[in-house]
């Protein structure tokens, strides 16, 4: 009863999203045109710069009071699907930046030339003093645009924007309420957005699919020999874990339907997200969260949400958020635990390098024991031309879409290494070693290594704006 219910919430919440202009993560959809990117390995044009942040003064007592009000007519309205809008006029009087990041959330889901979408575009451009039509990517979605500005800018939120900010989300996802509810969280709510699908709150096993719409994660997958993963091509891309001296290599393209996997490897309990928009598949030792005050090992799956177009993933047990490019849970339980997940390496190579390099290594099945098919190329290429959510500026020191090794040196630093140079080093007989961290190939791969130890260390790949933007202050390693 619980989940019809829940789903009649979602069939009249899903109403008001006519205007969503973004594909949903692990699906196929328009890709923008190359030369309007902000970049990929090789930049293409000049890249949009963003104007000067505008002043967000702290409002007074009136103007705060007034805009409450705005913003609770708002809501009042989006539950019909609607944008009240002088309720938005009287938001925007308020000529409060803060309020801006309210603004961009609405737009989210109604665009530019829907029910109220053109007064949302002009409203952030008075709250902000600036006009978005300058950035390409305004071209493609005001949501897109003028979230980045948001983010570039560091604009503060205002208070009461995360209670605000689940009005108008639990209108689509009634199940996230226990992310919001959490006043103490670490979650930066500015920086959550939407990707386009709902939870994934199967419970652990199950084997169908998100008839509702979600990415679903797969448990314990059937695997296979050497021989019997014939099936997949030899050059194409496998993320390879070994643990207890077993090797396990998941499919690239298997990856990208599920985005997530719960499963056993060398005695030890693993979960492996892949996200698809950050190019990165990381493994998380969920069994070592015990030790660390959780009451039993967290099961991952894929919340339907991102972080500057990160995938937001939760405990299914706890509904804990778990910052996905650090293990570290920044809400619920977990966190009040303390836990932070243990990361091994994960080894982005090909099938063919992969397989000579660990001959006894298994791979998932090609139906993933599910019975399921999947293409070799599910997403057609939707990812190829840089980020399609937001993620403000850029660290201009590499294209955002070149991959690099990113790795937690042993003193804290993060460090990064352009996967692709690494490789030709190593290739080379050189030595590719930054902040005491020394890479080694394995299987046409990298891992890393304490260079002082030789201790393994955590390690994955991903685009260089995913690990530069979670680690701002990363060393990167040049040849």
């Amino acid at each position: 009863m619980l989940r019809s219910h829940r789903r009649r919430h979602r069939i009249a919440a899903l109403a008001i999203v006519s205007g969503v202009v973004m594909a949903a993560c692990a699906s196929t959809g328009d890709t923008p045109d190359a030369d309007t990117d902000r970049g990929t390995g090789v930049d293409t044009v000049q890249r949009f710069r963003y104007p000067v942040a505008p002043e967000s003064p702290a409002a007074s007592d009136e103007d705060a009071e007034a805009s409450r009000d705005a913003i609770e007519r708002i809501g009042v309205q989006l539950a019909v699907g609607e944008i009240d809008e002088r309720a938005v006029l009287d938001l925007t009087a308020s000529g409060d930046a803060r309020h801006a990041w309210y603004v961009a959330d609405l737009m989210r889901f109604f665009g530019a030339g829907d029910n109220g979408g053109n007064q949302l575009v002009e409203a952030f451009e008075a709250l902000t003093g600036t006009s978005i039509a300058d950035d390409p990517d305004s071209e493609r979605s005001v949501w897109l645009s003028a979230t980045n500005h948001l983010i570039a800018w560091d604009t503060p939120d205002y208070p009461g924007y995360r209670e605000d900010k689940s009005v108008l989300f639990l209108l689509v996802e009634p199940a996230w309420e226990p992310f919001f509810v959490d006043a103490d969280s670490g979650i930066d709510w500015r920086h959550l957005s939407w990707g386009g699908v709902l939870i994934d709150d199967r419970e652990l096993g199950d084997p169908d699919g998100c008839p509702q719409g979600c990415i679903p994660a797969l448990d314990d997958p059937a695997t296979t020999d050497v021989d019997g993963g014939d099936w997949y091509p030899d050059d194409a891309v496998v993320f390879g874990i070994v643990e207890g001296g077993d090797a396990l290599a998941i499919p690239k393209n298997i990856a990208e339907i599920h985005e997530m996997f719960n499963l056993t490897l060398g005695d030890r309990r693993f979960g492996i997200p892949y996200c698809t928009l950050c190019g990165s598949a990381q493994a998380y030792r969920t069994d070592q969260a015990v030790e660390q005050g959780a009451e039993q090992v967290p099961v991952l799956r894929t919340s339907g949400l991102l972080s500057r177009s990160n995938k937001v993933m939760y405990d299914l047990r706890t509904r804990s958020v778990v910052d996905t490019f650090t293990g570290a849970a920044v809400s619920g339980p977990l966190q009040d635990a303390g836990v932070v997940l243990e990361e091994t390496s994960v080894v982005r190579t090909t099938w063919g390098e992969w397989k000579a390099e660990h001959p006894d290594t298994t791979i998932i099945a090609e139906d993933g024991g599910i019975g399921r098919s999947y293409p070799l190329d599910p997403l057609g290429g939707r990812d190829d031309n840089g980020p399609i959510f937001p993620i403000g500026d850029v660290d201009e020191r590499l294209g955002v879409q070149e991959l690099v090794l990113g790795v937690i040196a042993p003193d804290g630093t993060a460090v990064a290494f352009p996967a692709d140079r690494a490789r030709d080093v190593l290739a080379a007989g050189g030595e590719v070693v930054a902040s005491g961290v020394a890479l080694v190939a394995d299987g046409g791969g990298l891992r890393a290594i304490d260079a002082t130890s030789a201790d393994p260390l955590g390690s994955h790949e991903s685009f260089w704006f995913a690990w530069s933007q979670f680690h701002p202050s990363t060393v990167l390693w040049q040849p």
